[in-house]
């Protein structure tokens, strides 16, 4: 199957996805919404910062050319919002969705981490349902929209990807797991927590010996 998508317009579908199953009352987006669902700092991998001409410039060609976005204009809005229509385009269920979507908007990743991060979207129950899902998405008769990346030396997992946007580069393939920076930020902050209740503990035992001696005086 030839690419369906470059990586902005994979972003943009990606987040239309997601938030099509976890704000529907939402949606479809604004563009302004749709460019705050693809800049999203929590649940994206890579970080973007998409501004409204290139969300816009990519809308046109999802719109227009490749007729994967549908621009819905209602009499209850006064701007025009937008939904994908990768559902119909591929024949999905809901299960393949929830898997397709997560490694949209998070790139490579485990079995766990596709059963973790799919729970607002679909309840796997398994690892071995979510393999059983990305199996099938590797073997469609149409071309496969995953692949199993090579195992990397140190790691214990193999890790999948989706191939809508072409075959995988080499640098998505060496990329440290989300996760592993995910635990060394919270670790980094962790430590700087520590050192501000340490010094906050000390700043307290000063007051407190200032206090007493201020009391003797007194005696």
């Amino acid at each position: 199957m030839d690419p369906m998508f470059n990586d902005i317009e994979t972003r943009i579908v990606g987040a239309l996805m997601e938030k099509e199953k976890t704000t529907p009352e939402y949606y479809p987006l604004t563009l302004n919404a749709l460019i705050r669902a693809c800049n999203q700092k929590n649940n994206r991998s890579p970080i973007v910062s998409f501004d409204d001409k290139t969300v816009a410039g990519a809308l046109d060609g999802l719109t227009f050319h490749k007729n994967l976005v549908k621009r819905v204009i209602s009499d209850d809005s006064r701007v025009p919002k937008y939904r994908h229509a990768l559902t119909e385009a591929l024949g999905l269920n809901e299960p393949e969705y929830a898997a397709l979507c997560v490694l949209m908007l998070r790139g490579p990743q485990t079995l766990g981490q596709i059963r973790g991060r799919t729970e607002r979207l679909h309840a796997f129950g398994g690892l071995d349902k979510v393999e059983a899902i990305l199996k099938g998405l590797m073997e469609r008769e149409d071309g496969p929209l995953v692949v199993e990346l090579p195992r990397q030396p140190s790691a214990k997992e193999s890790r999948y990807a989706h191939l809508l946007a072409g075959e995988v580069a080499q640098e998505e393939i060496d990329l440290v797991e989300p996760a592993v920076l995910e635990v060394r930020a919270d670790n980094a902050r962790m430590a700087n927590l520590e050192t501000e209740v340490e010094a906050l503990r000390r700043e307290l035992e000063e007051v407190k010996q200032a206090f007493t001696e201020f009391k003797k005086q007194f005696e």
